[in-house]
């Protein structure tokens, strides 16, 4: 925590989100960019190294509880057992924590779980204008476009203090003219906001304790109720439904697009390519249409990815291309390539230069430099090693139906096509596999591995077993054509 950090940050997060529709999913656990809402709140606030930083829940405690102590380990989650309205939301943050002894002293951010655009560079502005003004209160606030439903900001004359916030249903035709509109957001003396929240009754409509009815409490006290006003308004866009849900993940997959093409990342389609927020990236990486980057992945320096590709949680090198490929908790070495078609599974390793072909599957294995599948295979628990290439159509068969057994192809081998490797198995260096073989037992190194049936032919088959059928007919005239071939002979 730095001197000019907040002493507390709260994100109201309780609330239940019934236009979301979902019976199995609270409102602030839904993702937008890799992140779920709260999990956006919370990243915000930590930017500022609040002191302390609660989130006040509810609506499927359980739930929320569990993604924060997964997620924000160093976020408090308290629980507002009935959700009687935003002021008595942050009265109960603050009783859980005097609780525990802590007295705040300075600044106290208050925000919402539902607002994934908001940054923390904005909280930071609203912080630091509030310890600037010297103000008892101050209100982010936003010029939107269309303010039709939210609460307008009413502002002294004077000195552009907060005279008032006027709800929609009570607004003049004058007040519903106004542009500025109450975010939810604020900023409070932390010993002021005890004090006022004490004073916040239920006597409204709704029976609930209203936060904003603070501001006019400090303010017929005689404290300075300030606003500051969001430099973009999309940052207090807050989420209601799904409708609102997938706007915001186009306005944020829209930034972090920006923020990586100005980096120096190609992004050949904006349109059809989504970032997750967690999503980092080198110069001079190139990403084609339709591919959706997520979770932890990172772009290498001149790489190249999709199109038409899914990758998470995957690195790729410096100088790699992945095309139309699904990738996930993956590594692809630096010059290494993979599709189109791959499917690259959790723990595959891809060496430096490594290739992962067409129709080719790969899970919990390791290529060396150099190794190459490069059609049709599935390579599953098993260690290829460099400069092998493996033939088309090969299966390391790794599953006895109780437990998964391991494959180990050494250096330099040349494996033949349609091979079964039976784990677990073991291919000495420089060895050969023959084309159709069923390797069951292990190959020295330098050897050549056969494992098939000596063929045999039965002449005259078809004529006999199959009378009439178009091979019939194709083997006789065959027959015919040759026989006339050697008697011109």
């Amino acid at each position: 925590m730095s001197a000019n950090s907040p002493a507390a940050v709260v994100v109201l997060a309780a609330g239940g989100g019934t236009r979301m529709k979902s019976n199995s999913l609270p409102k602030v656990l839904h993702e937008v960019c890799g992140r779920s809402l709260v999990g956006h709140a919370v990243a915000a606030a930590e930017e500022l190294t609040p002191g302390q930083l609660v989130v006040v829940i509810g609506h499927m405690r359980e739930k929320v509880a569990e993604h924060l102590a997964a997620h924000h380990p160093g976020a408090r989650a308290v629980v507002q057992e009935e959700q009687n309205g935003t002021g008595h939301a942050v009265r109960t943050a603050l009783e859980a924590l005097a609780a525990d002894g802590i007295e705040l002293d300075g600044t106290v951010i208050v925000t919402t779980g539902d607002a994934p655009l908001l940054t923390g560079g904005t909280l930071s502005a609203l912080a630091a204008a509030h310890a600037e003004q010297g103000n008892g209160v101050t209100v982010l606030t936003a010029v939107v476009p269309d303010p039709f439903g939210y609460g307008r900001i009413l502002r002294d004359e004077a000195d552009g203090a907060v005279a008032a916030i006027v709800e929609e249903k009570d607004a003049s035709d004058v007040q519903r003219a106004i542009g500025e509109i109450n975010s939810g957001v604020f900023a409070f003396d932390a010993k002021l906001l005890v004090d006022a929240l004490a004073e916040v009754t239920t006597d409204n409509a709704q029976g609930e304790e209203y936060l904003t009815d603070t501001l006019e409490i400090l303010r017929r006290a005689g404290h300075r109720v300030g606003a500051v006003v969001a430099a973009d308004y999309r940052d207090i866009l807050g989420i209601n439904d799904r409708v609102q849900l997938a706007h915001a993940r186009r306005l944020l997959n829209d930034r972090l697009l920006e923020r990586a093409m100005r980096a120096g990342v190609t992004v050949v389609d904006p349109a059809t390519t989504w970032f997750d927020v967690q999503v980092s990236y080198e110069p001079d990486a190139v990403v084609l249409p339709n591919t959706q980057l997520q979770g932890s992945t990172h772009l290498g320096e001149g790489c190249e990815v999709g199109p038409n590709s899914t990758i998470k949680d995957t690195r790729i090198g410096a100088g790699a291309c992945v095309s139309n490929t699904t990738a996930d908790g993956a590594e692809v070495g630096d010059l290494a390539t993979a599709g189109p078609y791959a499917y690259l599974r959790p723990g595959a390793r891809l060496a430096r230069k490594a290739k992962v072909g067409t129709y080719v599957e790969v899970k919990n294995s390791e290529l060396g430099e150099g190794a190459k599948v490069p059609h049709l295979s599935y390579i599953g628990d098993a260690t290829i090693g460099e400069g092998t290439n493996v033939g088309a159509a090969s299966v390391t068969v790794n599953y006895d139906g109780v437990n998964k057994h391991r494959t180990v192809i050494g250096a330099h081998c040349r494996t033949g096509s349609d091979n079964m490797f039976i784990a677990p198995v073991t291919v000495g260096d420089g060895a050969y596999t023959a084309a159709g073989s069923v390797i069951a037992s292990d190959v020295p190194p330098g050897a050549l591995g056969v494992a098939r049936a000596q063929q045999r032919n039965i002449a005259g088959w078809v004529s006999r077993k199959r009378q009439g059928t178009t091979s019939a007919q194709a083997a006789a005239a065959a027959t015919e054509r040759d026989g006339q071939g050697a008697t011109e002979a």
